[in-house]
């Protein structure tokens, strides 16, 4: 990665609670910016809901100006009802972050546990340790879709500064065809 200051906006995506969390990121160190939640009652409108999580993304976009959006993938639940619902939310917050000319990252719940703890079982109590040492932060917040979040952002930061990052990959067959044209046959 290179010393070009990011801040990288990451969201673990909820029907009832929507954690953020933000992080700058300059060269290898990542310090905390802002994390919360975005708490929708239960008494309001699904659709309302998608509303109030496109606002609340959008009114951080504006704010924080964050240049990569990060966002934890659903995992499979046994409520279908349930899973349609919160494939919703993740889909008007990646839209959001889409139109503000975002690029948009999705991760597992396993690989965002895995990058910051080392271990992609770790329950929600060992992300929160391990994100205290990594950031330098202190009192722990209200809600652990905050600190999920935060992790998601965390994960996107490891992955990107990874050196398997730098390596290009082919993304689609006319690039690959430009990088191997011995490949094609004639």
């Amino acid at each position: 990665m290179a010393n070009k200051a990011k801040i990288i906006l990451g969201i673990d995506p909820g029907t009832l609670v929507m954690g953020y969390g933000l992080i700058h990121v300059e060269g290898k160190k990542a310090s905390l910016i802002a994390m919360d939640v975005l708490k929708l009652s239960r008494t309001k409108d699904h659709y309302e809901r998608l509303q109030l999580i496109h606002s609340r993304i959008h009114e951080l976009i504006q704010e924080f100006k964050p240049t990569c959006f990060a966002i934890e993938a659903p995992f499979f639940g046994k409520n279908v009802q349930s899973m349609l619902k919160l494939g919703r939310a993740q889909g008007v917050a990646i839209a959001t972050a889409m139109h503000a000319g975002l690029p948009v990252t999705e991760y597992s719940p396993k690989k965002v546990k895995q990058s910051v703890t080392g271990n992609g079982n770790a329950d929600k109590e060992q992300v929160w340790l391990m994100l205290q040492r990594i950031l330098s932060i202190g009192e722990q917040p209200d809600y652990f879709d905050a600190t999920d979040a935060l992790a998601v952002a965390v994960c996107h930061f490891y992955q990107e500064s990874s050196p398997l990052a730098a390596v290009s990959k082919a993304k689609g067959w006319e690039q690959f065809l430009q990088k191997h044209p011995e490949r094609i046959s004639r």
